[in-house]
């Protein structure tokens, strides 16, 4: 009898990774941008210097009562997955009480079960959140960010990274692509500001047959999809 092979765990995870790095390079994004931490174009009054947040906070401590991270649906549709998948990244509350790590546990939670592409997927999840730092620093001016998906689908280049895969990674292997805006908003000097920014970005994930559920594998750079 012909037996067909299946390939080794590492040879599927190396390629999840070529096919995620030859198309986009991932990479920390940075926080200090979209209006928020600038403040807005207009120059602050003597009244407002030292007081960034009007005095307000100096950071979380403990959770609050705002909603906090949200959870992943157990589902083989890989659409569905995706968006709560992408919510989960990008919804959060610096006044909450969470840290960055709060809002990344369900995704990494809901990692590959294999644990092949769980290494790399803990370095994606981190480059989609702010810093230590960073939170701390928007926390001082209450910023809050969610977002709003204006698209979710099958990017039109991923039937021939199958094809170039040459079947040697796992049935049910997809990629979602999400465009939509990211909204944030927050106190700058005492006054509400708010800022929104187009993102889209490729979430990589396995569904049936490959596991009962979906489950993802890799994110792209935030802004650098696949196509």
């Amino acid at each position: 009898m012909k037996t067909s092979r299946i390939p080794a765990p590492t040879t599927r995870s190396r390629l999840v990774a070529l096919i995620v790095a030859g198309v986009l390079v991932l990479a920390t994004i940075g926080v200090g941008v979209y209006g928020l931490v600038r403040g807005p174009a207009h120059p602050p009054t003597s009244a407002d210097v030292g007081s960034p947040a009007g005095g307000g906070r100096t950071g979380p401590s403990s959770p609050t009562g705002t909603a906090g991270p949200a959870t992943l649906p157990q589902t083989d549709d890989p659409i569905m997955y995706a968006k709560a998948v992408a919510s989960v990244l990008l919804d959060w509350d610096t006044t909450s009480g969470y840290t960055p790590a709060d809002y990344e546990a369900p995704v990494l939670a809901d990692a590959d079960p294999s644990g092949e592409e769980t290494s790399g997927l803990i370095g994606d999840v981190t480059s989609y959140e702010p810093t230590t730092d960073q939170w701390t620093q928007l926390a001082t001016m209450d910023v809050a960010q969610h977002l709003t998906i204006s698209s979710a689908k099958v990017p039109s280049l991923w039937p021939e990274a199958l094809a170039e895969a040459h079947g040697q990674l796992r049935p049910g292997t997809t990629a979602v692509t999400i465009t939509g805006t990211r909204h944030r908003t927050g106190i700058w000097y005492g006054d509400k500001a708010s800022t929104s920014e187009p993102v889209s970005f490729t979430i990589f994930e396995a569904c049936t047959p490959a596991f009962s559920r979906c489950h993802a594998l890799r994110l792209s750079e935030l802004n650098d999809p696949l196509k």
